[in-house]
């Protein structure tokens, strides 16, 4: 079995740097960034519609996206950096120093990119020939040395072309990624400095206060594994990916579906629809398990803003808490399963983010419970309606996809706002092509019956 993903001919490799006069920068790494360490790296496609020549594309438009990378970085410098582990009791940082920089691949692909851009089952090893490679970290007998991000620009000559963000979670959370490739976005789109205050990071670590040592307690519970690095991905995947959309009145009518059953639930747009997909793939499995089985759908949700006291909302880093919801097999896949969902999602949502107490209360059992969850029927999701990544204009006008190829690595779904449909979500999976098919049509033919 290869572990080499399919290639794109690659037409260059380079780096950029922020400009010269950007000054080092060294953070601390906290519990929310330290429970990131060893998890998988974090893939981000956005296609765009753009049908020009290769010529024009290397004379017109690399050299502007470069320019404008370049101007991008001097505002998220930590980007450019490195993330330290110390092989000693000290804890770990990330450090940006002159001379650092981001790696940047630049490719064409003789892909079909209408095919490429659909929602309909897409063989999931096709999209890796988009996605940047971190380099490995760098061992030595006091550290290892991490670098958090890696770009590449795809050319699919007279059809369009894509952005390939990879990155190394403990850097940053989805909302600190999408903040700067907004950032970036508007700096090309405008040629010029960013001027857009809503766009830059605050990397103030004094704001967040840590009067319970979740610090300490989190790195100690990390450096006892020592798992630097998580396992390569393996080609063939055999997975396909399909995106399934629910437009606004869909979710309208889920949530009503749900109030029937439940009159005391009031259910998000999250709740409802998270709910509506776990219920459809219990519903679809060829062989289900004992119907008092333990089924559970974790996500994260973001603690800027609940946190004693609350950080601006452009704070960069990881500042996510762990919920968890659980319920069984059975009721999942029942006629009452999508009801059944959304009351454990809602409950689990109600527990950890409005918790009178803090929503980080309990928090340093987060790393024991979920760790508990290997082995056991697991499912999450990735991204959050919150972050439009289709309201990104590098000057290309609208992205036509966007893809999370990320998703290939676990169980999650990935979930973003709707393109085409105001209102609506976009629901990624990546599963074999018999799940996928069999998921498809629970989908289709519950949403009927709502």
């Amino acid at each position: 079995m290869s572990t080499l993903p399919p290639s794109p001919t690659v037409l260059e490799r380079c780096t950029i740097q922020p400009p010269p006069h950007t000054p080092e920068l060294t953070l601390p790494l906290l519990h929310f960034d330290i429970t990131w360490l060893y998890f998988h790296p974090v893939h981000r496609l956005l296609f765009f519609n753009l049908p020009c020549s290769k010529s024009h594309f290397l004379q017109s438009i690399l050299p502007q996206i470069k320019h404008s990378l370049t101007q991008t970085l001097i505002h998220f410098p930590p980007l450019a950096g490195k993330i330290i582990l110390p092989l000693t009791p000290a804890t770990p940082f990330a450090r940006f120093s002159p001379g650092d920089s981001v790696s940047l691949t630049v490719a064409e692909s003789d892909h079909d990119f209408s095919h490429l851009t659909a929602n309909h089952p897409r063989n999931a090893d096709d999209f890796y020939a988009c996605v940047p490679h971190l380099p490995p970290p760098v061992n030595s007998s006091d550290d290892a040395v991490f670098s958090v991000l890696s770009l590449q620009i795809t050319l699919f000559p007279d059809q369009g072309i894509c952005l390939g963000f990879t990155n190394h979670h403990a850097i940053g959370d989805a909302s600190s990624v999408v903040q700067f490739i907004k950032a970036w976005a508007a700096a090309n789109k405008n040629s010029a400095e960013i001027e857009n205050n809503s766009l830059l990071p605050s990397f103030d670590r004094s704001a967040v206060a840590d009067p319970g040592g979740l610090d300490s307690h989190y790195w100690n519970l990390m450096n006892q594994s020592r798992a630097v690095e998580s396992p390569p991905v393996t080609f063939p995947l055999n997975k396909h990916r399909a995106t399934f959309i629910l437009t606004s009145e869909d979710i309208r009518r889920l949530k009503s579906h749900v109030q029937g059953r439940r009159p005391d639930l009031r259910p998000t747009t999250f709740a409802a629809s998270c709910a509506f997909v776990w219920s459809c793939l219990a519903a679809a499995e060829a062989a289900p398990p004992p119907a008092d089985e333990a089924e559970y759908f974790c996500f994260a949700a973001d603690c800027r803003g609940r946190l004693r006291p609350p950080l601006p909302a452009g704070y960069f880093g990881n500042c996510l808490a762990f919920v968890k919801a659980e319920a069984r097999s059975g009721e999942l896949r029942g006629e009452g399963g999508v009801a059944a969902a959304a009351e454990s999602i809602a409950g689990a949502i109600e527990r950890r983010v409005y918790n009178e107490r803090g929503i980080l209360e309990g928090a340093e059992e987060w790393p024991r419970e979920f760790g508990e969850l290997i082995g056991k029927r697991l499912f999450g999701v990735a991204g959050s309606p919150r972050f439009d990544l289709y309201e990104v204009d590098y000057g290309w006008g609208r992205p036509r996809k966007f893809e999370s190829p990320s998703i290939d690595s676990d169980t999650s779904m990935s979930l973003c706002k709707s393109r085409d449909f105001e209102g609506g979500l976009e629901i990624g999976l990546s599963r074999t092509r018999l799940v996928l098919d069999a998921f498809a049509a629970v989908f289709d033919q519950s949403l009927k019956n709502l």
